[in-house]
């Protein structure tokens, strides 16, 4: 497994983004049982960034914390169900925002590496498949960001903020 860390803004380089990407990406793939081979990117940018690619790609004309393009489609056709596992080896793309995840995890009393790792693990999630569309998938994706998180030692991201 091997995420590529592409930096746009230098302050994801203070945070560690490349380490908070990889120790992300090997919790996931482990809570998942996923097998070896399969790649990401991820792009630390900023603001004025991901709101460029939030118009391109969603309409949407403001700067949001993280973006993904999954390679293919799996997501199952069963509300609540499980995607289908990947086929492709290249699992596809996440973006992500220095300000607003600045922002957020200060509204929020989290620590910001915390907060971005939180983001990733959401980011892969629907890179293979899964989403919050619907309160069924938003619960199946939701349960499975709090186990992983758990497991790198983090609070529950919907649960109590820290102060």
């Amino acid at each position: 497994m091997n995420i590529d860390v592409i930096i746009e803004d230098d302050r994801w380089t203070e945070v560690g983004l490349e380490a908070l990407a990889t120790d992300a990406f090997r919790a996931l793939f482990v809570h998942m049982g996923l097998e070896d081979g399969a790649e990401a990117c991820l792009m630390g940018c900023n603001d004025a960034r991901i709101a460029e690619l939030n118009t391109e790609f969603r309409g949407k004309h403001a700067p949001t914390n993280v973006l993904s393009w999954p390679s293919e489609e799996r997501a199952s056709l069963d509300p609540g169900g499980p995607p289908d596992p990947p086929s492709d080896p290249e699992l596809g793309d996440i973006a992500i925002a220095y300000e607003t995840c600045a922002r957020e995890a200060k509204e929020q009393g989290k620590r910001l590496g915390d907060h971005v790792t939180h983001l990733i693990v959401h980011g892969l999630l629907h890179l293979l498949g899964y989403d919050h569309v619907d309160d069924k998938d938003a619960a199946l994706m939701e349960a499975l960001e709090v186990e992983i998180l758990g497991k790198l030692g983090l609070a529950d991201p919907y649960g109590q903020t820290e102060t």
